[in-house]
């Protein structure tokens, strides 16, 4: 009975903790919004107000940051993973707004996962990888150019693909890449049955940004 009660007791302490740490990430979700508002003012855009601009980041973020509570038993890892969810939510919104994924946002996040990737054994290990797949999505970047003669993948996508190299390291970037353009390739067709058209394009960093949190949740 002892041990039962405090099993009770432990999962009852877990989804508390998962619950205050959800609160947690609806406030830096609401942050994100506020910083992606004034970030899109800097490069000219106008901010829409329709309920998933406004409110997603916010909701997306508590629910993921409950997830990461429940699931991760180190304190100051879930406080590292959790900005990077954070990156990785702005990232979604940002570039299903606006089509863009900006290098003020990139470029600190790159150079963070980098200091964070030293850590890894061996250490150059995430190194490595993020340059593989920096590399490989410039690659596609061209050849689609080449293919298409349009841009078929922004460079965006390149720096974020290379920042998911470095965050998660080998293998688990290779399988959030595919589970990225899995969910890409569902979402284009799905556009094209809802248009009736194959003409468009889609913005793929949301998706790539979504197989990255699949994998961080499933990171040990």
């Amino acid at each position: 009975a002892g041990r039962r009660d405090a099993t009770n007791s432990a999962a009852v302490n877990a989804y508390l903790f998962a619950t205050i740490w959800a609160i947690v990430g609806a406030a830096a979700g609401w942050f994100v919004r506020w910083g992606s508002v004034k970030l899109a003012r800097l490069e000219g855009l106008e901010p829409g107000n329709k309920a998933w601009q406004a409110y997603g980041p916010s909701v997306v973020s508590a629910v993921l940051f409950a997830v990461f509570a429940y699931g991760t038993s180190s304190f100051w890892l879930l406080v590292i993973r959790s900005l990077f969810v954070l990156v990785l939510v702005q990232v979604i919104f940002f570039d299903f707004e606006h089509r863009l994924i900006l290098d003020r946002v990139m470029f600190p996040s790159i150079v963070a996962a980098l200091i964070v990737s030293l850590f890894g054994d061996p250490w150059w290990l995430g190194i490595a990888t993020g340059l593989g797949a920096g590399l490989l999505f410039v690659l596609i970047a061209v050849a689609g150019s080449l293919l298409f003669k349009t841009e078929a993948m922004g460079f965006g996508d390149v720096k974020l693909a290379l920042f998911l190299g470095l965050l998660l390291g080998w293998p688990y970037t290779v399988q959030a890449l595919f589970y990225g353009m899995l969910l890409a390739g569902l979402a284009a067709v799905l556009v094209i049955i809802w248009r009736r058209s194959s003409k468009g394009t889609i913005a793929y960093g949301p998706y790539l940004a979504a197989g990255a949190l699949i994998m961080l949740v499933k990171l040990p």
